[in-house]
């Protein structure tokens, strides 16, 4: 069984430096396999990603804590690098929160998030979110602070406020849940690089997440120049999601039309590049390793 306490140092270490960390949200563990392999330093498991690939549906609070518990337990040990999770509000109240927090970090996780919508909740882009009361979220990120084991383990405040009540009530939200003992803060939504730079003057001390989503209600903004804002984390929460869709799509439609594969072959990893790619010689060196004749040479047989 892995240990995950060195990569919680890490990341909290990365959280406190100087450099942003980009970050992409894995549906799966193969998307988690292959973005390790492309050099990410850190992942995020996500909602939305996992709604979608689990169960096919929106991130509309459909996806329950076990599914996500366990998505996250399979991407923590197909990686070596932290891994962050969407806790979305906790999963009920601060007993669910309790276990929410003693599972994921149980399971991996360098931390997670906590939001104050109101259950089911929604994707922080999409219209008619509604939020629980301010002290709420602030007493579960109290009880969350205070239920992990490592002190590593990082607790992120979300707060969807800026799309229904504007954004001087998500940053007097976001305030109060820094008060609570949040490590980290985000602000979901805002909708101008200038807002996106007036959070950064409102917690200058703070690691900040900005979420990048391609239509969303955020304009696009680079990693470099959220770096140079002050941000710590960039996440595209929704690429892999998306490219994985429309991938899919175009293969079925040619499937379907044609019964072969002629166009989308030049878009395929072949054979033997993806079995390299998910690790078969190392099994097969395994199997090498520990097979009957290597076995019994070693038993004296």
């Amino acid at each position: 069984m892995k240990t995950f306490n060195k990569n919680r140092k890490k990341f909290k270490e990365m959280m406190f430096g100087n450099q942003l960390v980009n970050m992409v949200v894995v549906p799966d563990a193969l998307a988690a396999k292959i973005a390790e392999q492309a050099g990410f330093q850190a992942l995020f498991v996500a909602g939305y990603a996992s709604s979608a690939d689990l169960l096919g549906l929106p991130d509309r609070g459909v996806l329950d804590f076990g599914q996500q518990l366990e998505q996250l337990f399979r991407i923590c040990q197909t990686v070596d690098i932290p891994v962050f999770v969407d806790a979305d509000t906790g999963y009920g109240d601060v007993e669910n929160v309790k276990r929410t927090v003693q599972s994921f970090e149980q399971a991996g996780a360098v931390g997670l998030f906590l939001e104050d919508q109101v259950w089911p909740k929604r994707c922080g882009h999409m219209l008619g979110k509604q939020l629980v009361p301010t002290e709420n979220l602030v007493e579960k990120i109290k009880v969350a602070v205070t239920t992990r084991r490592n002190n590593d383990f990082l607790i992120m405040s979300r707060t969807d406020a800026r799309q229904s009540y504007g954004l001087e009530e998500a940053i007097n939200r976001s305030h109060q849940y820094q008060a609570a003992g949040a490590d980290m803060i985000f602000i979901e939504a805002p909708q101008s690089k200038n807002e996106l730079q007036r959070i950064v003057k409102e917690f200058p001390n703070v690691p900040l997440m900005a979420n990048m989503i391609e239509g969303g209600a955020t304009p696009l903004t680079s990693a470099k120049e959220l770096g140079e804002m002050g941000y710590r984390i960039l996440v595209h929460p929704t690429d892999l999601t998306y490219v994985n869709a429309y991938a899919d799509r175009a293969l079925l439609n040619e499937l379907k039309s044609t019964g072969k594969t002629t166009h989308s072959q030049k878009h395929m990893i072949q054979f033997s590049e993806f079995n390299q790619m998910v690790g078969l010689d190392r099994l097969n060196k395994l199997d090498q390793q520990y097979s009957e004749k290597v076995m019994q040479q070693l038993l004296g047989k």
